[in-house]
Order: structure tokens, then sequence, then C-alpha cells
């Protein structure tokens, strides 16, 4: 075995390591749960239980700190970004909002309902699992021209970031929620 072979996995290996952490990801459509993390749909259920969703949806932990709703928001619009425009060259989906929730935005007070929030994760997700599968092992070490390109950004490089991404802005969420049911009791 090579020292290249021993020391890291081969692209077909890494692609499908991609897929399955997208499936798990993925997995709470199906109501289940990851590592016992709160998946996002759980996170609106909460949501929606409590008396005043759309409140608690807009609630900011600081001034100009981004509510619920941005950060649900901002996975979504992400996902579609690169599903979309940053991977395979197409226009995203949902125009009317992509400048409102991408990277770099400013939250606004116009707070989406639990609703639409539910419906851009999902359709984004579906969209981004759609270009996952169309990708081949080859497409891994490709970096696709515009801001990726300026990045250096390979395709492979794309996936593991998104993968953080939603980790890292679900648990804003999560500790946005927090924040305000300790600061309601």
């Amino acid at each position: 075995m090579s020292r290249r072979t021993a020391s890291r996995p081969s692209i077909n290996t890494e692609l499908i390591s991609t897929r399955s952490t997208l499936d798990a990801i993925h997995h709470d459509r199906h109501g289940g749960r990851l590592l016992g993390i709160q998946s996002r749909a759980e996170a609106l259920d909460d949501i929606v239980a409590l008396d005043d969703p759309q409140t608690v949806l807009g609630w900011r932990p600081g001034e100009g700190r981004a509510h619920i709703a941005w950060q649900l928001m901002h996975i979504g619009v992400t996902e579609e970004l690169f599903a979309t425009e940053r991977l395979v060259g197409t226009p995203p989906a949902f125009a009317e909002i992509i400048g409102r929730f991408k990277g770099g935005s400013t939250p606004d007070d116009n707070i989406p309902s639990v609703d639409a929030i539910r419906s851009l994760l999902a359709e984004s997700r579906q969209h981004l699992l759609a270009t996952v599968a169309s990708l081949t092992e080859g497409d891994l070490e490709r970096i696709p021209d515009g801001l990726l390109a300026e990045r250096g950004w390979t395709i492979q490089t794309v996936l593991k970031v998104l993968g953080w991404h939603e980790a890292h802005h679900q648990g804003q969420a999560h500790i946005t929620l927090n924040l305000w049911k300790a600061r309601t009791q």
C-alpha cells in the first residue's frame, strides 16, 4: 500500500462520506435525530408550541444580533446558493429573498413565518441533495468559477464547509432560543 493511500482516503471514499453526512443531516425529515442533536425541524416544532412563535422567531439576543428566523433562513439560502450558482452555475430559486439572508446580509425585522422557514429549508435541501447526487468522483477536485475560485475551494472543500455551516447556524438558532426561554422564565 502506498504512503498516499495509507494516509488519505480515496476521493471516492470521501464522496461517499460526504453524501452520508448530508443524508444524516437530512435525517430530520424522517423525524430522526443525529447524535441526539435537536434537528432544525424539532427546533421549529418547539417554537410552534410556544405562545407566540412569531415573536420568538424575531427575538434578538442583543442589538444588531441575528434572530432565529434569520439563522434558519440563512442555512436554507446558503444551501440553495451552493446547490445552484456556486456549484453548477444555474440561477438559484428564491431570488426574492436571497439578498436578505445570504452571508453578509443584515437581519431585518420582517420575520418569516414558521411555514416559510420550513418550506425554504426543505426545498433548498432537496436542491442540494440533487446537486450532490449528480457529482462524480472527478468533480471533487474541481474548483468552480466565481466566488469559489477566488477562495480556491474545491467542491470537496465546499461539501465539508456546508456541513460545518449548518451546524454553526443551527447552534446559533438553538442558543438564541435557549436565551429567549431563559429571559422569559
